[in-house]
């Protein structure tokens, strides 16, 4: 008995340590998390990045960009004459980006800022196409993270909400560790009190897991 209660303590530590770097990936742990999520995230952002039909010569942003696989997916879209602005809370997370897309940086193609989803480092109305996924388990407060993709987002411009159906989210054995899972409706719901409309939900994947993507324009002033 005692033997399995010190296992669960272990497990659930260990839980809540993976929580903690879904959420902000840091250290030796942060990259090895990063790559996972590359690997896992490939297709939803993919998508994410297709959904915002960001064009040459644009603005674009990926927030809370993690490993970094939608930043050469946004500069793709948007280059030549284009730029990309990503930012993220974790050092960790820039600084890789910036060893593996220094020839991008260095460009002026591609502008890392190190900054949250709800005080973004970026100038009112100056992003054509954003996308932000798999970040909005980690914001107590939906609505001035919503408040936030509104001011930086240009009247014709269009942001991507990804995030993984909250009924499939919360079976893994992780989310319990400080994940907001949020109804869809609610989370559409919180983008409209923000100034956004939901102009379109797809879903990526297979059945009741597929991930959700909300894709939203400021609504008219």
């Amino acid at each position: 008995m005692v033997a399995t209660i010190r296992q669960m303590g272990v497990r659930d530590k260990l839980r809540a340590e993976l929580a903690r770097q879904l959420g902000r990936p840091e250290g030796i742990r942060g990259r090895f998390v990063a790559r996972g999520l590359n690997r896992g995230n490939r297709g939803t952002v993919a998508a994410a990045v297709d959904a915002t039909g960001a064009e040459p010569g644009q603005t674009a942003a990926d927030i809370g960009f993690g490993g970094g696989v939608g930043l050469p997916l946004l500069l793709a879209r948007v280059l030549p004459g284009g730029h990309v602005r990503a930012v993220d809370l974790s050092e960790t997370m820039l600084d890789r980006a910036q060893r593996m897309y220094r020839e991008e940086t260095l460009a002026g193609s591609l502008t890392l800022h190190a900054g949250s989803i709800t005080a973004l480092p970026l100038s009112e109305n100056s992003l054509d196409a954003a996308i932000t996924v798999n970040t909005i388990y980690f914001v107590a407060d939906l609505g001035s993270a919503f408040t936030e993709l509104t001011r930086v987002l240009r009247p014709s411009g269009r942001v991507v909400v990804g995030l993984g159906d909250p009924v499939a989210m919360a079976k893994l054995p992780f989310t319990s560790y400080g994940f907001n899972l949020r109804p869809v409706d609610e989370v559409i719901a919180s983008l409209t009190k923000a100034g956004l409309t939901c102009v379109g939900h797809h879903r990526v994947g297979a059945k009741d897991e597929a991930y959700h993507l909300l894709v939203a324009t400021k609504a008219p002033s």
